[in-house]
């Protein structure tokens, strides 16, 4: 079955009672048992809820998984697979990752007793070398937020084979149409599914998937005890994002390609970072592991002044955090994704002062580069 087939298959789970072809809300927080001694499947609604089952087994299809979770946010998810460590435990994660998620590793875990460390993931000889004998996880993002840094997927999981560590890859920029970590080896996959596969700017929802039992039941108990789980109206507007998943990612990604281009020729830009350029470092890498080069890239204008200006100029884009939309989205990651690293982390991790990220939605890609043109000629 085709990714297309399965995208509606998948998110259009018919009412076996009534025959709506949309999953039902079940707004109840509790469910009649009707023995006294033996359970139905759902008790509380923290724990099980049929609307929030029909949506994470949609996200564990669309992944080629057994098991799926939904989450509050797409911190939340990331939040309780890490928490899933103990004292003492050591993750290996890549540098370029998320500010929330580097929040997490750097102000949260070590409460907890957690260690982290923070290494470049194309150096994979870098990342066998930080290996210690309490590692337990290697955490990937690829494309990265926001330098759009590519990792080699099988080589990290090769080397966490080698060393019996479990991989985690936050899919969040590729969605499960585009790239399917799970099928190159990777252990347990984790989404921000307030973005593409939601794709509206409407809800925020969080989403892991895996296809090992043990793993499963170590995030089913964290999902359940820590209790930041999906609530079912949300969900119910995920899987109606999700319907649209592939056609979106299509369109939009072919117009990241393009204005890629452009901005590459345009001499008003320093730096164009989408790993759909031939320039770009990961491109081989990127093109051999996911469909395209995705529908997110970032570029430089060369200082924070010159970015304010194309900031102030532009009219289509939305100025905001977020991504993954049906509307273009323009950032500022200095101020805005990345605000939790300070000067130096900044630049140590590439973004720059004049670094904008630019999530291409489905406007009509001449009216994207047009507004573009207008905004760099004043710079």
């Amino acid at each position: 079955m085709s990714d297309w087939t399965q995208i509606i298959q998948a998110s259009t789970q018919h009412d076996p009672i009534s025959g709506a072809i949309n999953t039902p809300i079940q707004l109840s927080s509790t469910f009649d048992q009707k023995s006294f001694d033996v359970f139905g499947e759902y008790d509380y609604a923290r724990s099980g809820n049929p609307t929030r089952q029909a949506g994470e087994n949609a996200i564990a299809t669309l992944e080629h998984a057994k098991y799926g979770y939904l989450f509050s946010t797409g911190m939340a998810a990331i939040s309780s697979v890490l928490l899933t460590l103990s004292k003492g435990d050591h993750v290996i994660a890549s540098k370029h990752v998320y500010g929330g998620t580097f929040r997490v590793l750097t102000d949260v875990l070590p409460r907890f007793g957690i260690e982290h460390d923070l290494v470049d993931f194309a150096d994979l000889a870098a990342i066998e070398a930080a290996i210690k004998p309490n590692t337990k996880y290697l955490y990937i993002e690829t494309p990265s937020n926001p330098v759009l840094h590519i990792t080699d997927i099988l080589g990290v999981v090769a080397i966490a084979q080698k060393h019996h560590l479990v991989t985690i890859a936050d899919n969040t920029f590729m969605s499960p149409f585009l790239q399917k970590p799970l099928d190159l080896g990777v252990d347990i996959v984790v989404h921000s599914a307030t973005k593409f596969l939601a794709g509206h700017s409407d809800i925020l929802a969080g989403a892991v998937v895996t296809n090992d039992q043990g793993l499963a039941d170590q995030i089913y108990f964290m999902q359940n005890a820590v209790g930041a789980t999906l609530g079912v109206t949300d969900t119910w507007l995920l899987l109606r994002g999700i319907k649209t998943l592939g056609v979106r990612m299509q369109q939009s990604s072919n117009s990241a390609q393009k204005i890629a281009e452009y901005l590459s020729a345009n001499k008003k830009v320093t730096r164009v970072l989408y790993p759909g350029l031939p320039s770009h470092p990961g491109y081989a890498i990127q093109l051999s592991q996911a469909k395209s080069g995705g529908a997110v890239l970032s570029f430089d204008v060369g200082s924070e002044a010159n970015a304010r200006t194309v900031v102030e100029a532009l009219q289509l884009p939305v100025f905001s955090v977020s991504l993954g939309a049906v509307e273009t989205i323009l950032s500022y990651p200095p101020k805005m994704s990345h605000a939790e690293l300070d000067a130096a982390e900044l630049l140590e991790n590439g973004i720059t002062p004049g670094l904008l990220r630019f999530s291409v939605g489905l406007e009509d890609v001449a009216d994207l580069i047009a507004d573009l043109d207008q905004a760099l000629a004043l710079i």
